[in-house]
């Protein structure tokens, strides 16, 4: 079935809905993506995995699209998704075969053409609450001529990548219990590594690795520890079982350290603190994992004692760069609770904090160990007004990093809400979400989404790009060696500025929300640039 459009190429525009899978092409039957490959630090023609590389920088080679020529840009083809209006998939290109996944469906597609090569069907899973009933799924990890994903109800699936055959599935969370998923998976050497959705209602958060060939466990890191552990006063009774912490994020990896970087969520019950006393370890983390083991070298936490939902699944960045003089393995995030922080990543030691938005009351500044200071703000049973709202001042949406210019590039958003916290606690429910009430958008409140550029080395602000739309938006960043910061932006325009300067160069409106993040690619050396909009991936290049 093809989609026709006025605005494009209607021989160029695929719909592949059929349920079974294709015959492999004969290009792409010899494809293995090995360990190297993975450990590339500047994707070109490839774009091997969620973020592009393991740095999570989302920086790409390719220049062949420059500031001076992006005005030429023009849609390619467009491919269109039947189940699922709300994509938050960041396509993963090797050797011209493009893969996107669209709920528990997975389809490989010719990267030149949008033609379809083949579709692997799974049904949606009934019964599933909160994030994991929404079906999202942001996209797979390669390994040799393997395919792994993520399926609604916490199933990792490995599929022949040639021909999307479903080699082995194995059920990593029990979703009766609350889990779901709607990450990417990331693959580190003979590993794939994953996490669950369902910090907000009630379970116990986890990050494990799967043996690559058998799917057998290799190892599982519980972020909210039993009792007797590092951190469990926090978690009295049971309610270690139920304290949230969840992984729905791809974290990046560092070769060099064998080390994994991976953000926890938010604790469980969400705005009521009583019931959980004291920081709530792992919430709210960054966690260093020895790759190999799943053992624990240090965490940072971001926001003890959340009483806000400011999850700490953004991307953790990985630079090595000069900082304050000295040469340093970096780790840049811009987190959710309105600040930007960097970390030495071999140590996890504190290094600065940056505000990034105006509207911040739930803290005055951060202190010289890196925690908060804290004001009396929190949720109360008559409603409280707290800056950041309910969204945060950033979000899972993808930073980037350009090395030339040194900045970092992130969306941002200026809002606050009304915060209730319940006049009595919240008992857990299986079935049932565990937030002890919610949020309400304040009177008169208006929300605003800015792309930022943070300069790294001086620890300032460099630029600010204004957004003009409703605020909603979750479009991520991704950045080129051609000089150029590309983005979805709030007004359901996929938008390119100058890497430098924040100077707008282009645009495309694609009609619809963009709830995803951009990447590129190149095929027989034609540099191509791709993003999810709503129910279509829509794919990009010059005449």
């Amino acid at each position: 079935m093809i989609r026709f459009s006025n605005l494009l190429c209607a021989a160029c525009i695929v719909l592949a809905m059929n349920s079974s899978a294709a015959n492999v092409a004969p290009s792409h039957a010899e494809i293995n993506v090995v360990a190297a490959d993975l450990a590339v630090r500047q994707p070109a023609a490839d774009w091997l995995s969620y973020n592009g590389d393991y740095s999570g920088r989302r920086y790409s080679a390719l220049a062949q699209i420059t500031a001076a020529n992006v005005n030429q840009l023009r849609a390619n083809w467009v491919f269109h998704s039947r189940n699922s209006d709300r994509l938050e998939v960041t396509p993963v290109v090797v050797d011209g075969l493009m893969l996107v996944t669209s709920a528990n469906d997975t389809f490989a597609l010719d990267a030149q053409s949008g033609r379809p090569v083949w579709h692997q069907s799974r049904p949606l899973t009934e019964g599933l609450i909160d994030d994991a009933s929404r079906h999202l799924s942001r996209g797979v990890g390669v390994w040799h001529n393997r395919l792994y994903r993520e399926t609604d109800n916490a199933h990792l699936l490995c599929l022949d990548l040639r021909s999307g055959s479903l080699i082995w599935d194995v059920a990593y969370a029990d979703w009766n219990s609350n889990y779901g998923a709607t990450s990417a998976p990331l693959v580190v050497k003979d590993k794939i590594i994953v996490g669950t959705s369902g910090g907000d209602d009630g379970v116990r958060g986890f990050v494990a690795a799967y043996d690559a060939e058998t799917g057998k466990l290799a190892w599982r890191f519980w972020t909210i520890p039993a009792p007797g552990e590092f951190g469990s006063e926090s978690w009295p009774g049971d309610l270690y079982q139920h304290g949230g912490g969840t992984t729905w994020m791809p974290g990046t990896y560092d070769p060099e350290l064998n080390t994994l970087f991976w953000g926890t969520s938010n604790p469980s019950p969400d705005f009521e603190g009583s019931v959980r006393p004291g920081d709530d370890l792992y919430t709210d983390c960054l966690l260093a994992l020895d790759a190999d083991s799943g053992k624990l070298k240090w965490y940072f936490q971001f926001t003890p004692h959340d009483l806000y939902d400011y999850d700490a699944t953004e991307t953790p960045v990985l630079l090595d760069t000069t900082f304050k003089g000295q040469s340093r393995k970096l780790l840049v995030e811009a987190n959710r609770n309105g600040f930007v922080y960097t970390l030495d990543r071999s140590t996890g030691e504190y290094l600065s904090a940056v505000r990034f938005v105006e509207k911040l009351n739930w803290a005055t500044g951060i202190d010289a160990k890196g925690r908060p200071i804290r004001t009396d703000v929190k949720p109360t049973p008559e409603g409280a007004k707290v800056c950041p709202g309910y969204m945060g001042a950033t979000n899972w949406y993808s930073p980037s990093y350009n090395e030339s210019t040194g900045l970092l590039y992130f969306m941002a958003l200026e809002q606050c809400q009304t915060y209730f916290s319940a006049s009595v606690p919240q008992q857990f429910e299986p079935g049932k979400e565990f937030y002890s009430t919610g949020v309400q958008r304040s009177p008169g409140e208006k929300f605003e989404k800015l792309l930022l550029a943070y300069n790294v080395g001086t620890g300032s602000i460099a630029w600010r790009y204004p957004q003009t739309g409703p605020g909603h938006s979750s479009g991520g960043t991704m950045t080129t060696a051609g000089g150029i910061v590309f983005f979805g932006d709030d007004a359901q325009s996929f938008e390119a500025v100058d890497a430098r300067a924040g100077k707008p160069l282009w645009h495309f409106n694609t009609g619809q929300d963009v709830s995803a993040s951009p990447m590129t690619y190149a095929v027989d050396g034609k540099q191509y640039v791709a993003i999810a909009a709503g129910s279509d991936i829509f794919v990009f290049a010059l005449p």
